[in-house]
């Protein structure tokens, strides 16, 4: 197993003279768009001004899928897309990726018919990489896998097949197999501007190491913004006077105890106030609610639920659980940002991006890349290269992405074992808790999450901070916000021994985790 030291990966800065793609964010769209890059050859560069999947690329509903309710809107090619992604994806990181059941109630006649009609088309259209049939079932077997459904009105319901995964893992086993194939992942490096040449061609971008305050002047053939919801900023570091692209939309998670939902299905809720779905998904030992669509001024790294949000999720989870949810029983609450499409021509209405993605060509050369998801990750990310050889700027080389294995991949995974996620590094991890005893100890009761598992995510996965320990190598932040802050101490003590900080530093990344976690917390 390789270990990653930064100040190894900062020195390529500055030996490497020109970079042929540099991609600007470490989300699952930069992570993509390297990975397909390094496959074809490619001198490539990855900068990330916080840590992998900070933002959005973290805060999903965790599913793989075709996108059921896309089909209800009449967007076939997309879901036809997404689900063939969703087969590749589960070839390619079956440690990370695994078949969830999910039942969607019937409580009017039609119901029934018209689900099972919709999703048995949602079958067809993944093929040979279906994930199961889905069938109708009886009120007294929805009841039966259902455990706290309502009773009241039920006629029955439909079981379909769809992806579940844990995002900012597959994030952090991207940024290891772009490190492990030849190319560079740097985390904590913020791009704060571009460099173009006499004729106002884009050449490169000034770079700094957030930790250090270091800045590196890099030379690249394509520069990527790949940065989500915050592709404005780069846009204007581009073109000042640029017209915003993006105006971002919240969806917010709450994570409930496992007694909201007994037994290993999933609910979907196929019609909401707001017209969306709503998920109530087992993961990681805890419920899953969600998600919201509010419209922003502006997007932010820490995006906060709105009260109306809290109450609209409790209330319509409320409406389909005997045991309804309060806010009370809420261990941990986080939103995500989607983009929508900024308003032009005095309109004052947004309207969401297509989860279908874009790129768009700056006069400078600029690659910028907006919309898709989580499920389409690589095919957007071949999708830019082949952009990038189109307009001239990179010699042609096919893609080699859609069958290459990701970083712990496991032909044939068991879910439910100890260190799963881990996949192919779980024994290395073991043998690390048997030769150091005391790093098999739990970080906070009842959870499994172990010493020995920051050791490795600083030693093994760029982890550099409490927050990119506990929000993202282990998940303990999203599934219970006050156990994340009861382990902060242990942590940064850990972190400090290995990345060499003194008792100053842990105190302060106690404190600012503290006051981070204090926003999950209702």
């Amino acid at each position: 197993m390789a270990r990653f030291h930064r100040p190894t990966l900062l020195a390529r800065l500055t030996s490497q003279p020109e970079w042929d793609v540099l991609v600007i964010g470490g989300g699952a769209t930069g992570l993509g768009v390297a990975l397909d890059a390094l496959s074809r050859g490619y001198r490539t560069l990855l900068l990330e001004r916080d840590d992998f999947a900070k933002g959005t690329s973290s805060r999903s509903t965790k599913l793989v899928h075709g996108g059921v309710r896309y089909l209800a809107q009449g967007d076939v090619g997309l879901v036809r897309e997404a689900l063939h992604e969703r087969g590749l994806l589960l070839q390619n990181a079956p440690h990370l990726v695994r078949n969830q059941d999910f039942i969607i109630p019937n409580y009017n006649w039609w119901g029934g018919p018209f689900y099972t009609i919709g999703l048995k088309l949602y079958d067809w259209l993944a093929g040979r990489r279906s994930f199961g049939d889905s069938r109708h079932l009886s009120r007294t077997e929805t009841l039966r896998r259902l455990g706290n459904l309502s009773r009241a009105g039920l006629r029955g319901g439909v079981l379909y097949h769809d992806g579940q995964f844990d995002d900012a893992r597959l994030a952090v086993n991207l940024a290891q197999t772009i490190l492990e194939t030849g190319g560079t992942a740097l985390n904590h490096c913020a791009v704060t501007d571009l460099r173009k040449d006499t004729a106002g061609r884009l050449n490169g971008v000034q770079a700094t190491d957030q930790e250090t305050g270091r800045a590196y002047e890099l030379r690249a053939k394509v520069v990527v913004n790949a940065t989500g919801v915050f592709v404005d900023e780069v846009l204007h570091l581009d073109e000042p006077t640029a017209r915003p692209l993006v105006q971002p939309s919240q969806g917010v998670h709450l994570v409930v105890s496992a007694d909201f939902l007994p037994g290993p299905d999933a609910l979907m809720i196929p019609k909401t106030d707001d017209g969306r779905v709503l998920f109530a998904v087992p993961w990681q030992g805890r419920v899953l609610l969600g998600t919201t669509d509010t419209p922003l001024p502006a997007a932010s790294p820490e995006p906060r639920a709105q009260e109306a949000e809290i109450d609209f999720i409790l209330r319509t989870a409320g409406r389909y659980l005997v045991r309804v949810p309060s806010r009370a029983d809420v261990l941990s609450v986080f939103a995500g940002l989607r983009p929508l499409a900024a308003p032009t021509g005095g309109a004052t209405s947004t309207k969401e991006i297509s989860r279908s993605h874009k790129i768009i060509v700056s006069a400078s050369g600029l690659l910028t890349v907006v919309g898709g998801k989580w499920t389409t990750y690589r095919r957007m990310g071949e999708d830019v290269v082949d952009r990038a050889i189109t307009l001239g700027a990179l010699s042609s080389a096919p893609s080699r992405t859609a069958h290459q294995p990701i970083h712990g991949a496991r032909p044939t995974p068991s879910h439910h074992a100890p260190l799963a996620a881990y996949g192919t590094d779980a024994p290395a991890l073991r043998q690390l808790m048997r030769e150091q005893p005391a790093l098999a100890e739990k970080l906070v009761p009842d959870f499994a999450f172990t010493r020995a598992e920051v050791v490795w995510a600083a030693r093994y996965e760029l982890a550099r901070t409490v927050e990119d320990v506990l929000a993202r190598r282990v998940r303990l932040l999203f599934l219970d916000a006050r156990a994340a802050s009861r382990a902060a101490p242990v942590v940064a003590k850990l972190l400090a021994h290995e990345l060499g900080h003194d008792v100053a530093w842990q105190q302060q990344q106690v404190t600012e985790f503290t006051e981070l976690a204090r926003g999950y917390v209702l």
